[in-house]
């Protein structure tokens, strides 16, 4: 694996498939996540868009083509060696989670695989560095709240902080702004936008169906209908009216605004 090319390819499918009982969910996909992007995947209800962040999280096997995930082609590697080199937040996570364990914890237990209880020994550098995580998502306030106690903006900043504990080399967030309401989704929206910008930070995949989540500092675009990739590239190239309204099937108009964006339907005449 010594070629520097390789290497640089956060992600690469090549031709992937996913079929469930004779449908595909994902079609023939191509796509390449180089190291350092911040990559959204916009689609309608239905579109493959989780599927396909499932593919690259390695918890789902293309039926046909190939996925390589941080240079590790599925199939021929270990999930488990890998699956601590991703950081995923997203939905089907928060109910598997203990409502019971405060914030502080249920970042903490990232660490530790899933089913960690609090009774096992931490480090004192993990706990600084679940609270810095906590800050930055300013949930500094609710260390020891317990999670199930918490709004659905509390619960989704929990949840990407506790992704980033292990520290991953690539960054997943399923519809992290779902269900909130204006203010929780522009307060999400922006420290996203905060994290996105650090060079620092892993790189990024955020799937979501609303241009306004997008936030600033997010570089690139996939557009997903019916299982196929319409649009694929930079943002500023990408995120047109014209490739906005193939993809969910109705004229729409897309606008920027300084570092957002904003899409609606032609008035009925």
């Amino acid at each position: 694996m010594g070629d520097n090319a390789l290497m640089s390819d956060v992600l690469e499918l090549v031709d992937v498939s996913v079929v469930r009982e004779g449908r595909a969910l994902v079609d023939q996909v191509s796509w390449s996540v180089k190291e350092g992007e911040r990559w959204v995947i916009l689609g309608p209800n239905g579109a493959g868009k989780t599927t396909l962040l499932n593919v690259a999280s390695s918890y789902v096997f293309p039926t046909t083509g190939t996925s390589t995930i941080l240079g590790e082609t599925l199939g021929k590697v270990d999930v488990f060696d890998l699956r601590p080199r991703i950081g995923m937040a997203g939905i089907a996570l928060a109910d598997k989670l203990p409502r019971r364990q405060t914030v502080l914890q249920t970042v903490l237990t990232a660490a530790y695989g899933m089913t960690a209880t609090w009774q096992e020994h931490y480090d004192a550098v993990d706990e600084e560095r679940a609270r810095a995580f906590l800050d930055r998502l300013g949930m500094t306030p609710y260390l020891d709240r317990k999670f199930g106690t918490l709004s659905e903006g509390e619960r989704k900043r929990t949840l990407i902080a506790r992704a980033m504990m292990t520290d991953p080399e690539l960054l997943l967030l399923d519809e992290p702004a779902a269900g909130l309401d204006l203010g929780g989704r522009e307060d999400l929206v922006r420290r996203l936008g905060r994290l996105a910008r650090d060079p620092f930070a892993p790189s990024m995949i955020m799937v979501t169906h609303h241009v306004e989540e997008i936030a600033p500092g997010f570089t690139h675009v996939l557009m997903i209908r019916q299982g196929k990739v319409l649009a694929a590239g930079p943002i500023d190239l990408e995120l047109t009216s014209s490739n906005l309204s193939r993809c969910f099937g109705l004229p729409l108009i897309v606008e920027r605004n300084g570092d957002r964006w904003t899409a609606q339907g032609l008035p009925l005449t």
